[in-house]
């Protein structure tokens, strides 16, 4: 591990006063002024909007946002949300087993906590889909208590202000150290999520604006010129290949055959299509269509997801008489599924490659 640098002329006020200048403004932020003059955030757009970010970027985020808090506008109406229209609408945002807990939280914070959130990591950190990182940023921007909130912005900041160059994952708890020793006691809200914006629009991965960061001068990596090396990562290996095959079932009423995924696993409890195992190997495997028709293979379609690349092969059957309570219409079916599946009855209903 690199020696830890205790000291540093980053100054965590000259930081909050950039961001009273320069904040994002986000459906979910209460701002600066606004939290200076007494209003105070609430803690379910807080946990919903962390819960969301967690691999997402803000921009995809936003309009999602707004949907679940039109929907449901509190953890009680969340909690009492039938679970298939959750998933539904979280279609699209990825990573599932997130949606699957926010719904479990929500019925925990709604049933046994009268709807509040606690106000520590710790227990925080006992609800369902909550760990380290979430629990940090919902006890400092939802309680406005000290906490280090660590992401990747945080992340690279900290190894540029103190010129960290061992490389991550080694250095994260170096750098958690670093950004502990930052974290001030007044106003620690706005800092967290200040140092994330300044991660976010100056000290970005490529190009950092240092010109414009409040921090330059306190900055050891770009006094030695090394600013855009850092934060420096070990080579990542090469993802794995999976193939697997998905059957597209049409009927003339204008519904597609659809399956529910079982709760654990991969795309957990989301509406899919039938389709095979992902196993990696050269071809796709060869497996039983789910019901009688006319199958024929139309194409592939690719996805990749965090730990592999998948191509699936598609077989399509038009006309097919889909049983009563299996098809759902094709009007809902796609914004329902997770990308891997639209991709696939987009194939089936255009005839193209969806790559």
């Amino acid at each position: 591990m690199s020696k830890l640098i205790t000291t540093t002329s980053a100054d965590p006020t000259t930081l909050l006063a950039w961001y009273d200048r320069h904040h994002r403004s986000m459906p979910w932020r209460v701002d600066p002024a606004d939290r200076a003059a007494g209003e105070a955030p609430d803690p379910y757009r807080v946990w919903l909007s962390e819960i969301m970010l967690q691999q997402t970027t803000v921009t995809t985020v936003q309009a999602y946002f707004l949907k679940f808090m039109r929907l449901w506008p509190d953890v009680h109406a969340l909690a009492a949300a039938d679970r298939d229209d959750l998933l539904a609408e979280w279609a699209g945002l990825g990573y599932y087993a997130r949606a699957r807990n926010l719904h479990a939280c929500a019925q925990v914070v709604s049933r046994d906590l009268d709807g509040k959130f606690p106000d520590t990591e710790d227990a925080l950190r006992t609800l369902p889909g909550i760990g380290p990182y979430t629990a940090a940023a919902i006890t400092a921007i939802a309680f406005d208590r000290p906490a280090v909130v660590m992401d990747g912005n945080v992340e690279r900041v900290m190894s540029r202000i103190f010129k960290v160059e061992e490389p991550l994952p080694d250095s994260k708890p170096g750098l958690k150290a670093h950004a502990a020793h930052l974290t001030p006691d007044q106003r620690p809200g706005d800092y967290a999520q200040a140092v994330m914006d300044l991660g976010a629009t100056i000290c970005t991965p490529r190009r950092p604006a240092c010109a414009l960061c409040p921090w330059r001068e306190a900055c050891a990596a770009h006094h030695a010129g090394i600013a855009e090396q850092l934060p420096a990562k070990r080579k990542k290996a090469a993802k794995p290949v999976r193939q697997g095959r998905v059957w597209v079932a049409l009927d003339a009423a204008g519904r597609v055959l659809t399956v529910r995924r079982p709760d654990k696993g991969l795309l957990g409890g989301m509406l899919a299509l039938p389709t095979t195992a992902w196993d990696s190997q050269s071809d796709a495997p060869e497996g039983t269509p789910p019901m009688p028709g006319a199958w024929r293979e139309i194409g592939e379609v690719r996805h990749t997801f965090t730990h592999f690349h998948l191509v699936l092969t598609v077989e399509r059957a038009l006309d097919a008489k889909i049983p009563a309570g299996a098809g759902t219409p094709l009007t809902e079916a796609e914004g329902a599924m997770p990308t891997v599946f639209a991709k696939a009855l987009r194939l089936a209903r255009s005839g193209s490659d969806q790559r």
